[in-house]
């Protein structure tokens, strides 16, 4: 029978902590993506009368025609966003604080493509949602910033081990069994012995 922990122990510390990196991870990582996605759709078409007997001919530009820095910095932000789960403590606030730059840098050209002179919009929505995409990362980076050292980091299962001395721990007892999985986590070749 397993333990339980009660209302004050570890399981329910780590609890909120678990839901604000899942809040922070899908913020950034919604929030690039949607600007990825609004930078690839046609925000501008140039209307070009090419001679007097040819008929004028539409010409559409995207976002990332546009504006080429706003596709790299969308994919930044997706990784930045993964990178959040990977990372830890100081590391981690860092990655947040870069995170509500790049956010605010996204929002900034979403701003600069409805505000500015670009050309005939067609539409208003792909720079909006490239400035509503940038916040959202934002908001994560800025979740991450400031709490993101609270949050747990990924088990000391995925950190590589030192490796051991090569007399090992002896034979493995019972190969074909959880103590020969136990073995390969400890770097150990089970079928050595």
């Amino acid at each position: 029978m397993s333990a339980r922990v009660g209302p004050g122990g570890a399981g329910a510390r780590s609890a909120p902590g678990r839901r604000e990196l899942a809040y922070a991870v899908l913020l950034c990582l919604a929030g690039a993506g949607l600007a990825l996605w609004a930078v690839t759709r046609t925000w501008v078409v140039d209307v070009a009368d090419r001679a007097e007997l040819l008929p004028l001919v539409e010409e559409g530009r995207t976002g990332g025609q546009l504006l080429a820095w706003l596709p790299a910095l969308s994919l930044v932000g997706l990784a930045g966003g993964g990178a959040v789960l990977a990372t830890r403590g100081r590391v981690r606030r860092v990655l947040g604080g870069l995170l509500v730059i790049l956010g605010l840098t996204l929002a900034a050209g979403g701003g600069y493509g409805l505000l500015g002179n670009l050309g005939d919009l067609v539409t208003w929505a792909w720079p909006a949602l490239v400035l509503l995409g940038g916040i959202l990362t934002a908001a994560g980076g800025a979740l991450t910033l400031l709490r993101g050292h609270r949050w747990p980091a990924m088990g000391t299962r995925y950190e590589r081990r030192p490796a051991q001395s090569a007399g090992g721990g002896g034979p493995i007892v019972g190969a074909g069994t959880v103590e020969a999985w136990e073995a390969l986590d400890r770097g150990e070749d089970p079928t050595a012995h």
